[in-house]
C-alpha cells in the first residue's frame, strides 16, 4: 500500500525518497549476486552519458561483458577509459551506430551478429529530446525514430543472437500523460512540443511491449519497458531546466535511475515479458481513462510499427 501511494503520488515515488522507502520496506527485490553477470554479453545503447553510463557501469560490477553503443566514438572511449579506471577488469568494447539512422542500425547489427555469438541482453537506453520538429534520415519523427523504430529494427535483427536473452526498453514516466496516438505516429498535426513528443514516443513503447514479446517469444526472448523516475541526466539538464531547478533537490542520480535496467537486465528467473516496471515493482500502464488505447487503437499503431520497422 505505501509502494502504490509512493506511485500515484509522483513527486514521492519518481525522487530519491521513493527508491530510498522502497527500499528499506519489506519485500525489496534482492540484488542479483555479484557474479550475475559473469562473461554473458550485454548491449547497451546510448551508452556515452547520464543513464547509459550508469546502466554500463552497472553490468560491468556484476561481471558483463558491456557492448557500448555510442554515436560519438571519441566521447565513448573517454567514458570507457574512466569506467575501467574506477572498475579494472571490466570488459568493454565501444560500437559506434545512429539509432535514428534504420539503415545505419542495420549495418551495426549485422557487424555485431558476425563478431559476438551469443548476446544476453539488450538495453535500448538512447534517447533524444529536439526542440523543433526534427526527421530521421527515413523521414520518422525522431523520437519515434530513436525511442521506438531504431530499438524493434535492431532487436529485429539481432534475434539469431539474442535467442534466449532480454530487451530492456527505458521509458518515461512522462508516458502517462499522453495517449497512444496511433493517428499520428509522425507528430504532424498540432504545434510540436519537445516534451509532448518524447512522451508519446514513450508511450508507443509501453503499448508495443507485449505485441513485441509476442512476436519474440519463438526465440524465447522476454521484453521489458521500465522509466527511472525523475533523474537528473543530460536530457533533464539541457531540455527541462525550469523542471530541474525545481526539483533537483530531489532528483535522482544516474545510478539511481539505471537500478531498475540492470536489474531487469540480470535477475534469476527473467521477468515476466512484456511488462512495464518502476523500482523493480511491476506497475500500470495507464492511470487515466483517457490514455488508455483500445483495440482498435492498439492494432492501428501495430500495424503502422510493422510497416515503418519493415517487420515481415
Amino acid at each position: 500500500m505505501v509502494d502504490t501511494v509512493m506511485d500515484r503520488s509522483l513527486v514521492l515515488g519518481y525522487t530519491t525518497i521513493g527508491l530510498a522507502v522502497r527500499r528499506a520496506l519489506p519485500g525489496w527485490p534482492a540484488d542479483p549476486p555479484a557474479d550475475a553477470l559473469r562473461g554473458r554479453h550485454v548491449l547497451v545503447t546510448g551508452a556515452s552519458s547520464g543513464l547509459g553510463t550508469a546502466t554500463v557501469e552497472g553490468l560491468a560490477a556484476l561481471g558483463a561483458v558491456v557492448h557500448m553503443l555510442v554515436r560519438d566514438e571519441a566521447k565513448g572511449a573517454g567514458v570507457a577509459d574512466r569506467i575501467r579506471a574506477s572498475q579494472p577488469g571490466a570488459e568493454l568494447r565501444l560500437w559506434r551506430c545512429d539509432v535514428a539512422d534504420l539503415d545505419d542500425v542495420r549495418r551495426l547489427a549485422e557487424a555485431f551478429a558476425a563478431e559476438v555469438g551469443e548476446l544476453h541482453a539488450v538495453v535500448h537506453n538512447a534517447g533524444v529530446m529536439p526542440p523543433t520538429r526534427t526527421e530521421s534520415p527515413q523521414g520518422h519523427e525522431l523520437s519515434m525514430a530513436v525511442h521506438l523504430l531504431g530499438p524493434v529494427v535492431m532487436t529485429e535483427a539481432l534475434r539469431g543472437v539474442l535467442s534466449g536473452g532480454r530487451v530492456v526498453l527505458v521509458s518515461s514516466g512522462g508516458m502517462y500523460g499522453q495517449p497512444l496516438r496511433a493517428d499520428d505516429p509522425g507528430y504532424e498535426k498540432g504545434d510540436y512540443s519537445p516534451t509532448t513528443s518524447y512522451a508519446r514516443s514513450k508511450r508507443w513503447q509501453v503499448e508495443m511491449a507485449p505485441l513485441l514479446a509476442e512476436r519474440w517469444a519463438a526465440d524465447d526472448i522476454t521484453v521489458a519497458t521500465m522509466h527511472p523516475g525523475w533523474a537528473d541526466t543530460p536530457g533533464v539538464q539541457e531540455s527541462l531546466p525550469t523542471f530541474r531547478k525545481l526539483t533537483r533537490p530531489v532528483l535522482r542520480d544516474d545510478a539511481q535511475g539505471a537500478d531498475t535496467s540492470v536489474w531487469l537486465a540480470a535477475v534469476e528467473p527473467a521477468p515476466p515479458t512484456g511488462r512495464f516496471w518502476h523500482d523493480r515493482v511491476e506497475r500500470p500502464t495507464s492511470l487515466l481513462p483517457k490514455t488508455r488505447p483500445d483495440a482498435a487503437t492498439r492494432d492501428r499503431a501495430w500495424a503502422w510499427l510493422r510497416a515503418a520497422a519493415d517487420l515481415t
